[in-house]
């Protein structure tokens, strides 16, 4: 086991205060941090602390896979099929989707073929892999996830009272299913722009009433009115507005978490949460963002089957571990609960793996080693590294354990 030292990435979105309060930072940070990547994604390994050096994660799972990802490496080879990530949003995430594996390899193969460069802004597949992942809030979480049941959505379009949403209410009313949300989807994020510029004012007037005038019998779509204003204000003018009315939206309490499977649109609206998802890059963006944007392969992509809030809760294992249920092959996440003055708890298959604390100080015990983190601090658990054990120091403590597949 050894020391894993995350990397920061910075985007507009980030928090100036999460992550820097989270890992003991001066507070403000000087720029938006937005996540900190523990993981070998090739955009931006992390780096692994072995007797006073510093190591790419990426090297040294290439060096020497059978040790560091033993029976994994079977199916992964010398790649860790799983990226870790600690997630700081202050402000909305794009709309976006990921693809399914066989969308994936499809589209990676078609722009290989059309030679579009890897850095281009216009490239939607950066590898041939899908991207399942899973957030669990840290804080309160707020998020956009997965399109909601079509006759609640014409609900909404009624309560919000705008005459430019009548014909797409009755639409829906029309054809309440996922072939009803695809037309009225399409059409809108194809609008011309003089269309959506007539509709939108309309819609966030219509916002802005519905709050001002809510009574107890009227708050049935508070948050999604306010959550409409909000983005609106973020990106104006933008045709992502109105395709947010459309999503079911969301609040995850502390330890409670959201799965993403291929083809659901959604965006992260705020909050701090450990993050774990197939080792990709592919998005796929639907607007409430100043980057690429192809609408013929979002739609290609999407699911538009209406689905519930998909809440994950966590579930009790008996090692003292809840887990959090996940259908992906490429990880698995648990999280252990630590009281102060408590025995060592085994961590449960931790290796290969990462050891993420997210609260109090941990000591993680191997053989005569002992290896100490702090909150937001993370150690690479290798393959070979049997009975890891951890326990609480000064205090009550919380650690995350990411591996492969059902751990």
């Amino acid at each position: 086991m050894h020391e894993l030292v995350g990397a920061l990435r910075s985007y507009a979105w980030g928090s100036r205060t999460a992550l820097a309060q989270l890992c003991g930072r001066p507070v403000p940070s000087a720029h938006p941090e937005a996540e900190l990547w523990f993981g070998a994604h090739p955009a931006d390994p992390a780096h692994v602390r072995i007797d006073g050096h510093t190591r790419s994660l990426l090297e040294l799972l290439s060096a020497d896979p059978d040790r560091e990802l033993g029976s994994a490496a079977t199916e992964f080879g010398d790649r860790l099929p799983f990226l870790l990530k600690i997630l700081a949003a202050e402000e909305p995430l794009s709309l976006q989707a990921h693809p399914s594996s066989a969308q994936a390899h499809a589209g990676f193969e078609r722009e290989n073929l059309a030679r579009v460069p890897f850095d281009s802004p216009m490239r939607n597949y950066r590898d041939g892999n899908h991207k399942p992942e899973l957030v669990v809030a840290l804080d309160r979480f707020e998020a956009l996830a997965g399109f909601r049941e079509p006759l609640r959505t014409v609900r909404l379009f009624r309560a919000l009272d705008v005459p430019g949403l009548h014909p797409y209410a009755d639409l829906l009313a029309a054809q309440p299913d996922s072939a009803g949300l695809r037309t009225l989807f399409t059409t809108w994020i194809t609008l011309p722009h003089a269309a959506l510029s007539k509709l939108l004012p309309q819609v966030l007037d219509g916002c802005v009433q519905y709050l001002s005038c809510s009574t107890e019998g009227r708050k049935e779509f508070v948050p999604e009115a306010r959550t409409a204003l909000e983005l609106a204000e973020a990106y104006p003018g933008d045709a992502g507005v109105l395709a947010a009315l459309l999503l079911n939206r969301l609040t995850l309490e502390p330890g409670q978490g959201l799965y993403l499977a291929a083809g659901n649109l959604h965006a992260y609206l705020r909050g701090l949460g450990v993050e774990i998802m197939a080792n990709s890059d592919n998005v796929l963006r639907g607007g409430l963002t100043p980057k690429h944007v192809d609408v013929p392969e979002l739609l290609r992509v999407l699911d538009f089957e209406p689905i519930d809030l998909p809440v994950v809760l966590p579930e009790p294992v008996g090692d003292g571990s809840v887990r959090y249920r996940a259908p992906a092959r490429e990880f698995a996440l648990r999280r252990y609960d630590l009281t102060a003055g408590s025995a060592q708890v085994p961590l449960t298959a931790a290796g290969p793996g990462i050891v993420l604390c997210t609260s109090g100080t941990v000591q993680l015990l191997h053989d005569d080693e002992k290896l100490v983190l702090a909150r937001g601090a993370a150690a690479w658990i290798s393959a070979a590294d049997n009975d890891i054990r951890a326990q609480a120091v000064d205090g009550n403590a919380q650690l995350f354990c990411a591996g492969v597949g059902s751990v």
